[in-house]
């Protein structure tokens, strides 16, 4: 059983990393375009510019967006994830220790899903994968392809 669900582990990897770039990048167009009810309910957007609000929402636009397509997965994981831990501590944090008690479940969940994205990398499905396969492909032609000198 642990063999088959190590086989998969890719899969599921790549799996959760589409599901949380999505979702992080939902939040994104939200402040940014107003979609899917905007900030406040309304269809209302954050102020452009505005700090922290704007920018967080352009890196979970941006930083998301990544993640789903699996490019550049790392660093864009690791910039939201410092991003969402700045989230949790300057805006959260000081209404309440527990994240439960100051409503900041959402920044730990996506900071901590993030962190773990640096360490995994992309897993199956990934733009990242694709590269990295085409580039070892054509580093193994070229070594193939080399003369001996005699």
């Amino acid at each position: 059983m642990t063999a088959r669900l190590n086989g998969a582990q890719p899969y599921a990897l790549g799996l959760f990393r589409i599901v949380v770039g999505l979702l992080f990048a939902c939040h994104g167009a939200v402040a940014l375009f107003g979609v899917l009810g905007g900030v406040d309910g309304k269809g209302g957007t954050a102020p452009t510019g505005a700090w922290p609000n704007w920018y967080a929402a352009v890196i979970e636009l941006v930083g998301g967006s990544l993640v789903l397509l699996g490019l550049g997965t790392r660093i864009a994981a690791f910039i939201a994830s410092g991003a969402m831990a700045y989230a949790y501590f300057k805006v959260h944090q000081p209404q309440g220790l527990w994240p439960i008690e100051n409503s900041g479940e959402g920044a730990a969940m996506y900071c901590w899903a993030m962190f773990l994205l640096i360490f995994t990398g992309s897993g199956a499905f990934g733009v990242d994968r694709l590269l990295e396969k085409r580039t070892s492909e054509q580093e193994r032609r070229s070594t193939d392809q080399t003369p001996v000198a005699a």
